[in-house]
This record gives C-alpha cells, sequence and structure tokens, in this order.
C-alpha cells in the first residue's frame, strides 16, 4: 500500500516538474519573441527618425541652395557695375591720383642727411655702409659705391643730398635704406652737398614742380630711370632738374664741389 502510494506520488510530481519546464521553455520563447519585437521597433524608432531628418536636411538644403542663387546673381550684377566704374576711371582719371600724376622730379622723396658714420662694408671692397640722420628718429642705413671716390675720413660727420624714397635694396647682405646724391662722371664723382644753415629733414624741392612725392618708388614702374637724366649740375656747379635747382626753402641751393656740367645719381 505504501509503495503504491509513493509510486502516485512520483508520478504527480513528475507530471508537474513536466508542466514547469514547458512553462519554462515556453516563457523563454515568449522573452526571445519579446527581444526581437523590441530590437524591430529600435529599427523602426531609428529609421523614422532618420527619414525625418533627412526631410529636414532636404529642405534647408532646398534654402540654401536658393540663397546661394541669389548671392551668385548679387556678385555678377556687383562685378559688373564695378567693371564700369573701372572703364570710367581709366577712361577719365581722377584729378590728383597717382595714375595722373606726371613723373617728375616732385615724385622723388630728397631731403638733407648727416652721414654719421662711415665703414667699409664687411664683404665688398668698393662699398661703404654708413649710418645717416635725414631727420627721423632712427638713423637710416645707407650703402654707397664711394670707396674709389671719397677717403673713409671725409665720409665722417659729412652733410649730403639723400633719396628717401627707394625701395630698401640689399646690397652685399646689407640692406640699404636710401641712396646719396653725387655729381658723377666716369672719372670722378663727388657727393652733392645742401646750402649752409640746413639741417637733416630739410625737405628739397623745386620750383614749379609741386606736390608731394611718393610714399616707395615702385621699382616696376621706372619713376627714378626717367627722371635722373635730367638731373645735372650747371656750369656753376649747382644741382638742377631740367635747369632748375635743388632748392632748400630760405636756405639756398645744393650743389657739388668742383663738378660743372655733369649728370647727379
Amino acid at each position: 500500500m505504501f509503495l503504491a502510494r509513493f509510486l502516485v506520488k512520483m508520478a504527480a510530481n513528475n507530471a508537474v516538474l513536466n508542466r514547469l519546464e514547458r512553462k519554462g521553455a515556453e516563457a523563454e520563447q515568449v522573452i526571445e519573441y519579446l527581444k526581437q519585437q523590441v530590437a524591430l521597433l529600435k529599427e523602426k524608432a531609428i529609421l523614422q527618425a532618420s527619414l525625418r531628418e533627412e526631410k529636414k536636411l532636404r529642405v534647408e538644403n532646398a534654402k540654401l541652395k536658393k540663397e546661394i542663387e541669389g548671392l551668385k546673381q548679387e556678385l555678377i550684377q556687383a562685378e559688373i557695375r564695378n567693371g564700369g566704374e573701372k572703364k570710367e576711371k581709366k577712361q577719365q582719371p581722377a584729378a590728383g591720383s597717382n595714375d595722373a600724376k606726371p613723373v617728375d622730379v616732385s615724385c622723388l622723396d630728397l631731403r638733407v642727411g648727416c652721414i654719421i658714420t662711415a665703414k667699409k662694408h664687411p664683404d665688398a671692397d668698393t662699398l661703404y655702409v654708413e649710418e645717416v640722420d635725414i631727420g627721423e628718429a632712427i638713423p637710416r642705413t645707407v650703402v654707397s659705391g664711394l670707396v674709389k671716390h671719397v677717403p673713409l675720413d671725409q665720409m665722417q660727420n659729412r652733410m649730403a643730398i639723400l633719396l628717401c624714397n627707394l625701395k630698401p635694396a640689399k646690397m652685399r647682405g646689407v640692406i640699404s635704406q636710401a641712396m646719396v646724391m653725387c655729381a658723377s662722371s666716369p672719372e670722378k664723382v663727388e657727393i652733392l652737398a645742401p646750402p649752409p644753415g640746413a639741417v637733416p629733414g630739410d625737405r628739397i624741392t623745386f620750383e614749379g614742380f609741386p606736390g608731394d612725392p611718393e610714399k616707395e618708388l615702385n621699382p616696376k614702374k621706372k619713376i627714378w630711370e626717367q627722371i635722373q637724366p635730367d638731373l645735372h649740375t650747371n656750369d656753376q656747379c649747382v644741382a638742377t632738374y631740367k635747369g632748375v635747382p635743388f632748392e632748400v626753402k630760405g636756405k639756398g641751393v645744393c650743389r657739388a664741389e668742383t663738378m660743372a656740367n655733369s649728370g647727379i645719381k
């Protein structure tokens, strides 16, 4: 009797265990299915968000294209207008413009200077390196090919005329910021001297040639090269441009020591 009851109980327990196992398997299937559904929902949400973003970007791109096209048209119209203005300006230069200014000696910034010190160039036998006071806060460095023409002791503390608006140029490694003006011939060179009483910074002027000098002579325009052939000393050794003396207003004219009817450079 006891054995029979035990077997019946065991059979009932096995049945319960079997049901639990089936339920567990079903639950796992349900969980797996739910996971798949969640993943699908996520993908769908991402896709929908992407589609919304893509639509938004398309709208924004269309607006940008329209704006860009409008700007292009404005630029084209502006270029057309500017082209017309430039053409008019080229045909009718404004009074006082650089293009309208004649190329004459008024383009040159010629000033009185004092050669404070001079020494031989370290890398060139024919060049001096000078420190020159032209009325500015700091002296300018000037390189001059005067070794064969002017003794070194005569270069010290000497008054001179300087061309100050040439473009600075490197001469054997030293930047030269101006040019000492000299009466010149193939045989002889003399430094031009300002009138007595002139001081560094005094401007050299020319009667009949008013106007302010260029800030810096453009080497491409060859302004110095056009003016230089008309610079000479006259028969009294006075420096001139087309016969008009180099003058310091109220103080007198500039001249060479002995060289008459010579070129100047």
